[in-house]
């Protein structure tokens, strides 16, 4: 593979976007868990929220900060990298990206300022209202990403005039039925990202014996608000694979590494693609129910890759890997999840250690799942960077050279790193110091491994 500035400028794109898109992914779910551990202390005054709230709140502060720096940063290199794209997608693209920044400034920042810096200044109820504002923010942000990211999927409700795509039909471009799904379907994903890791962090406090009245709080609210988003979740991507089928059926063949044409089709469970052969090796498959998986329909046809001429077929391995790994995380989040649910009813949540590791080390499932998906979906979109309409290598700056691409990939990986790995490091250091609080934040405090008693609860054991 030869390094030109197309292929450079999508490195860079998508090493920017794989490390911004795992702060959005993390703050939209714990921007709303900020704002219900808040009105939870609002109305019953257990302290027990309030160290949680304030535990969140810094860890918050700096994914916002990461996430803000990151974001910044993909809509200039609409400019350097990407001008062609940026001059005839504008008049729909930059509204879009107008509107998110507008969002994402006016709205969550400044009330975010008030989460920060407000808590003595305001009363309790303005500051419940910044939260809720800070958590409508980061969601409206998501909305204005995804309809900008739907267009260039499925593009419709527009005309070309002079080369330029130009809106018709605002309402289809925000609201069309492929936008509210992809929509919902990022957003679930978000807070199911959030549920795991607060769950996660509450296992990790049970595990070592610390905090533990923030960790009953944390583990059973993450558990039980991940095995209810799940089946959500799981249905959204139903959803999300019927307009893939519908409007994108080259992506569809090649998440399905299909290479003929098939009715009814071949569900491939596990397999290597072998695009120079146009085969699968080592494929593990059932005949006759892909064509059901997918839509419904028994004997609905599948599209192979060979009916498409070969400059317009995607890369079958990223797709084909990426939506079996995202799957294969929602699988562990169900799991998790649903059995942690049973052990909390069961009484045996707090004692089954074995579960605690287990639930610690889903950890990362609900960012890899993020990441797969998203590369399946962008990976699958190609050679098209507007589905159908332009091509991704036109519309690459035309006056950008190797040497220009290379230097800023590498300034870039190099600021990034260092920007991350101080960041990272510092999350980590303010999850593993914990809540502060009365609350028993000395390792024992409880008794070494000892269960939970009722008295442990919000408002007996939280220094109340």
């Amino acid at each position: 593979m030869a390094l030109d500035p197309l292929i450079l400028s999508r490195l860079q794109f998508a090493f920017v976007i794989s490390f911004h898109i795992i702060f959005p992914a993390f703050t939209i779910g714990l921007a709303a868990w900020l704002a219900t551990a808040e009105g939870l202390h609002f109305a019953t005054g257990r302290a027990v929220y309030r160290r949680i709230f304030d535990f969140w709140l810094r860890i918050f502060a700096v994914s916002f900060g990461l996430g803000v720096v990151s974001g910044i940063v993909m809509a200039f290199q609409f400019g350097t990298n990407w001008s062609v794209l940026a001059e005839r997608a504008g008049p729909i693209q930059g509204p879009l990206i107008g509107y998110e920044a507008f969002t994402a400034f006016l709205l969550e920042a400044t009330f975010f300022g008030v989460m920060l810096l407000g808590r003595e200044r305001v009363r309790p109820g303005a500051y419940l209202l910044a939260c809720c504002m800070v958590s409508l923010g980061t969601i409206l942000s998501s909305f204005w990403i995804l309809a900008n990211n739907t267009w260039m999927q499925v593009p419709i409700g527009h005309e070309v005039i002079d080369g330029r795509f130009v809106p018709t039909d605002w309402r289809g471009i925000v609201l069309g039925p492929v936008m509210l799904t992809r929509w919902l379907h990022m957003l679930l994903a978000a807070f199911l990202t959030t549920a795991i890791c607060v769950a996660a962090t509450g296992a990790w406090y049970v595990l070592r014996d610390i905090h533990r009245a923030e960790a009953r709080v944390m583990l059973t609210w993450g558990l039980g608000l991940a095995a209810a988003l799940i089946p959500m979740q799981m249905y959204l991507g139903h959803l999300n694979g019927l307009y893939v089928y519908e409007h994108q059926p080259a992506k569809f063949a090649a998440i399905e590494a299909r290479w003929k044409d098939e009715q009814p089709g071949t569900e491939v469970w596990l397999a290597w693609p072998d695009a120079a052969r146009q085969e699968n090796l080592l494929s593990i498959e059932t005949p006759g129910i892909g064509s059901f998986i997918a839509t419904g329909e028994w004997d609905a046809p599948m599209t192979g890759l060979e009916s498409f001429p070969e400059e317009d077929r995607p890369p079958v391995v990223i797709p084909f890997f990426g939506f079996r790994i995202m799957v294969g995380m929602g699988l562990v989040m169900l799991a998790v999840s649903w059995m942690g649910t049973l052990l909390r009813v069961t009484g045996q949540l707090e004692t089954s250690r074995w579960f605690l590791w287990v639930t610690f080390l889903a950890f990362p499932s609900g960012f890899i799942a993020v990441l797969t998906g998203w590369y399946t979906a962008e990976v699958g979109r190609q050679p098209w960077v507007i589905y159908g309409l332009l091509r991704t290598e036109d519309a690459v700056t035309p006056a950008l050279t190797t040497t220009d691409a290379l230097i800023s990939l590498v300034v870039f990986v190099l600021v990034y790193g260092i920007l991350g790995g101080f960041g990272v490091r510092y999350i980590y250091k303010l999850l593993r110091e914990g809540p502060s609080g009365p609350s028993g934040a000395a390792p024992g405090a409880y008794g070494s491994r000892r269960p939970f008693a009722r008295g442990d609860g919000p408002g007996v054991a939280d220094g109340r």
